[in-house]
């Protein structure tokens, strides 16, 4: 405890309290823009920190990144765009309660649980940050491989309406996510002969394309003049949200306890945390049909896991020096750059600067309900602004958003595509979600696969040789094969019936 009150000690100095302020307000303004994605804000920040010492520095980077994964849910709630790619789960979900007047209901709802998920995973992170550790580096390629199937099975529990437009929709995703060399061999594949994608199809690029130019398609050719948005005022966002909150309690539970534990797994991340909590949201809801007309379980639970992945994520960064997603492996970048290993002997090193990396989750989540509050009712000015002017300005920050990543005209090339790709799919009702789901997880499914078969010389039996993998293996495989099971068993009772 002396550790940790030395800690808070160091957090509570002036200058490091504005460096905290300034990067959440940083971090609010970069996730809030679409295109530019948590990520990019936290790298943004990294030559500004090559003239701070070490806990100002981490501390900046972890308010910039809890702040911008909450602020991507404002542009997807008032536009349908989602700001950083972890608010694309639920972006339809936001978008449809906005136009129903509930705007306020919904950012209110993103900004709390938001909020109370990362000071959770923030706490978590800080006790039990060296066993968690230990636990996700016995995760091997044989669980990942179960736990991606696990990911891609729910995507029939995303989308609503056809399963098998939902089913074509998650393949699509899939055949996209194979652009590019071959995880073995190196061969180029569905390439076309264009070195620009051999790295495969950007995701920020395919994710702005799918939403931000479909939506700005769907305007430039509606025939018919589209709901003005002015009429959906922002009101307090805090009232009502209690009851919706308390209504929504399993949910808002489930999606703090995926988020923290699918943050520590290496390559993870809150975009996976997302969907993976949406979908079980949607799985487990009592009510289907109210759950796919408003969503609002859905934004609840995933919103909760969201930044609750954020503050996991820093426990392998931190304990073992293994990023957890991009945003990790900047921090170990800037903790190497102030000649600071990570790893396990960091808390014997460097006790104060580790805990006050902990406790500076805390602040920053903290910061979040005010600073959050703040850009809200500044974003309500959106929603003045006639759409003929509002899209082509959302336009040309989608451009900037592709081009920033990459720094290649090919990324903006990748984002027109998809776009009229994703305007395609929705006019046919083919769901969105399944085929973004896809294009997440489908590298980290052929790679886990060919590594896992390697090891196990081609022996799938492998697969369940682990009880961990095992476990999940036959999880996964119990819900393929339930609607035959259930189909079956009501064939059964028809039967029983009928005697």
């Amino acid at each position: 405890m002396e550790v940790i009150y030395e800690a808070f000690l160091a957090l509570m100095q002036p200058d490091v309290l504005l460096v905290m302020l300034l990067s959440s307000i940083f971090g609010l303004f970069v996730g809030a823009i679409p295109g530019l994605t948590a990520t990019m804000a936290v790298a943004l920040l990294v030559p500004v920190t090559f003239f701070m010492p070490a806990l100002p520095a981490i501390a900046a980077i972890v308010s910039a990144s809890a702040m911008a994964i909450f602020a991507g849910d404002i542009p997807s709630a008032l536009l349908r765009i989602p700001g950083t790619p972890s608010s694309a789960a639920y972006t339809d979900a936001a978008y449809r309660l906005t136009m129903r007047g509930k705007g306020e209901v919904v950012l209110g709802a993103c900004v709390v649980t938001s909020a109370v998920g990362g000071l959770i995973g923030a706490l978590f992170l800080m006790f039990f940050a060296p066993a968690v550790a230990k636990f996700a580096l016995s995760i091997s390629s044989y669980e990942y491989f179960w736990l991606v199937c696990l990911g891609l099975t729910s995507a029939a529990f995303i989308a609503p309406g056809n399963p098998i437009k939902g089913m074509i929709s998650l393949l699509l995703g899939l055949l996209v996510a194979m652009v590019g060399v071959f995880p073995v061999t190196g061969q180029p594949r569905f390439t076309f002969g264009s070195t620009a994608l051999y790295g495969g199809v950007g995701l920020v690029a395919t994710l702005i394309g799918m939403f931000a130019i479909a939506e700005i398609l769907r305007y430039a050719l509606a025939r018919e003049a589209m709901p003005s948005m002015a009429t959906n005022k922002i009101g307090n966002i805090f009232k009502g949200l209690m009851p919706e909150l308390w209504r929504y309690r399993s949910g808002f539970g489930q999606g703090i306890v995926v988020g923290t534990v699918t943050g520590p797994l290496p390559g993870a991340g809150a975009d996976i945390a997302a969907w993976i909590s949406y979908a079980l949201a949607r799985k487990f809801t009592r009510n289907r049909k109210e759950f796919d007309e408003e969503g609002m379980e859905g934004i609840i639970s995933a919103g909760a896991a969201n930044n609750a992945s954020v503050s996991a994520s820093y426990v392998p960064a931190t304990v073992l020096g293994i990023p957890g997603d991009s945003m990790t492996a900047i921090v170990i970048g800037v903790l190497f750059m102030k000649g600071l290993t990570p790893g396990p002997a960091i808390f014997n090193n460097q006790p104060t600067l580790i805990y006050g990396i902990f406790l500076s989750f805390i602040i920053a989540n903290l910061l979040m309900v005010p600073l959050g509050y703040a850009a809200i009712k500044l974003s309500r000015y959106i929603l003045d602004v006639p759409r003929s002017y509002l899209m082509p300005v959302i336009l040309i920050f989608c451009i900037v958003g592709a081009f920033a990543m990459d720094n290649t005209l090919s990324a903006v090339v990748t984002m027109l595509i998809f776009g009229i790709v994703g305007w395609f799919m929705e006019e046919n009702g083919f769901p969105i979600a399944p085929a973004l789901l896809g294009i997440v997880l489908g590298r980290m499914l052929e790679e886990t696969f060919l590594t896992s078969m390697i090891k196990a010389q081609g022996d799938f039996l492998q697969f369940f040789s682990r009880p961990i993998a095992g476990t999940i293996g036959v999880i996964t495989i119990l819900i393929w094969i339930s609607p035959l099971i259930m189909m079956l068993w009501n064939r059964v009772r028809r039967r029983k019936a009928i005697a």
